[in-house]
């Protein structure tokens, strides 16, 4: 799963700031022994502001927004610990590096941890929870697809979800007397239909009468999409490829993107080159093979480029070892740190800066694995309307990544992720991409 639905993301995030904002008042107010004067709260408030967005960033990366994640309590207590020693840690850099605000808060940040963890844990546990949330509403499902199955286990198994599937039946079942009959035996107040079978097409237009009764429809392709983030692929026909993927509807984000892209990847691109040295000795070392390789991939529109990285395997064979086949190659020992790490994946970089690639997008594939994949997958080259990127959708919530060969299932699979991203490609998506990769190379790093 991805994220909690996202009114109720807004509330949990509304309420973190609140609860910050009142964890400093309270600590300042422990450390004076008395309540604090709004002179000393705002002197203290200004640059604390700062800090909250860095704090934020945190609980991101940390989890802390997941839809999976509002948490059971004992997660919730021992993420959040961690997330505050954090901050922290952050608070008592930025007042070190940055005096300007005339403040030297020592004390203070030790009580505001401890004050600002039972509060936010007091939020998130006790009041979030009741905040419009009574008992789960039950619900109908109507499909057969496998995939609605994966949906109505994840809907009966998430924590605190706000609906429960009681009833299932299959479209070919679903006549307006069958529908009014499991609402009525169940108690139903929520269906959930697959509105693209034919036999649920012409059975609705009798049924949306119970909309008076306060029943509530949801389709169940649409609600399959925002809980895994990924699109049902047999939902696909020309007329959503038109509805739900254009260039022209992000005339002001691309170049907003590019010039990000540009800000961001040259001064890495730069930095990055401190650890060449290093990298490429360790590779010499082992077989004595070339450090730097390039690879031809397929871009933006299909138009094919070489994209630059460390040597991981044995050799380069540029994908060039055919449809349905696999390479030959393997990975080094010292190739399988650079994977893990992300290391062998610096130069690319420099990818970003001549415009190969964005920092955020789907990853490039070999060309022959795209005409492969072109050929069985339909509307497949739609993932070329945009720049492919250095981290994406699919490398964060797709565990069966193809590697140097074809896959087709597989790579199914992976561009359902890659159509949810382009379908809601935005800043704020790339934004949270990048959080969650960092979160990711974290957790491979302290594995």
């Amino acid at each position: 799963m991805t994220t909690v639905f996202r009114p109720r993301t807004l509330i949990l995030f509304a309420g973190d700031l609140i609860f910050f904002v009142l964890a400093l008042w309270f600590s300042l107010a422990l450390r004076e022994l008395m309540p604090p004067p709004s002179v000393l709260f705002f002197a203290h408030l200004v640059p604390f502001a700062f800090l909250f967005a860095a704090w934020i960033s945190v609980f991101f990366i940390a989890g802390l927004y997941e839809r999976s994640v509002i948490l059971a309590r004992r997660a919730l207590s021992a993420t959040l610990l961690v997330a505050q020693i954090i901050n922290l840690v952050l608070a008592a850099l930025f007042f070190f590096f940055v005096p300007a605000f005339g403040i030297a808060p020592k004390t203070l940040l030790v009580i505001y941890l401890i004050v600002s963890f039972l509060l936010v844990l007091l939020w998130r546990a006790a009041l979030f929870p009741r905040l419009g949330q009574g008992e789960p509403e039950r619900a109908l499902l109507i499909g057969e697809s496998p995939r609605f199955v994966d949906l109505s286990r994840a809907l009966n198994t998430a924590h605190r979800s706000p609906t429960r599937v009681v009833a299932v039946l299959k479209p070919q079942e679903a006549v307006p007397e069958r529908v009014r009959s499991a609402i009525a035996e169940n108690g139903i107040s929520v269906v959930i239909a697959d509105f693209n079978h034919p036999s649920v097409a012409r059975a609705f237009p009798g049924l949306f009468n119970l909309l008076t009764a306060g029943v509530s429809f949801f389709d169940a392709a649409g609600l399959y999409e925002e809980v895994f983030g990924r699109i049902l692929l047999s939902q696909i026909d020309d007329r959503w490829i038109a509805r739900n993927v254009s260039r022209y509807a992000h005339t002001l984000y691309d170049p907003v993107k590019r010039l990000m892209d540009i800000v961001i990847a040259l001064p890495a691109a730069l930095f990055s080159l401190v650890f060449y040295p290093f990298i490429a000795l360790t590779i010499k070392i082992e077989d004595g093979g070339e450090v730097l390789i390039s690879m031809p991939r397929a871009g933006e529109g299909g138009a094919i480029f070489n994209l630059y990285k460390f040597r991981s395997m044995t050799g380069n064979d540029r994908g060039m070892y055919g449809p349905g086949a696999s390479s030959k190659l393997q990975v080094t020992r010292v190739g399988r740190f650079l994977r893990i790490s992300r290391l062998d994946e610096l130069p690319q970089l420099w990818n970003v800066v001549r415009g190969d690639i964005s920092l955020i997008g789907p990853r490039p594939e070999f060309p022959p694995l795209v005409e492969e994949y072109a050929r069985q997958i339909p509307y497949y080259n739609f993932r070329h309307l945009v720049k492919p990127g250095l981290s994406g959708w699919a490398q964060l919530y797709h565990d069966r990544h193809p590697h140097h060969e074809a896959q087709v299932e597989a790579t199914r699979e992976k561009f359902s992720f890659d159509l949810y991203y382009l379908k809601h490609r935005s800043l704020l998506l790339d934004a949270t991409i990048v959080l969650k990769t960092v979160k990711k190379l974290i957790m491979h790093a302290g594995a």
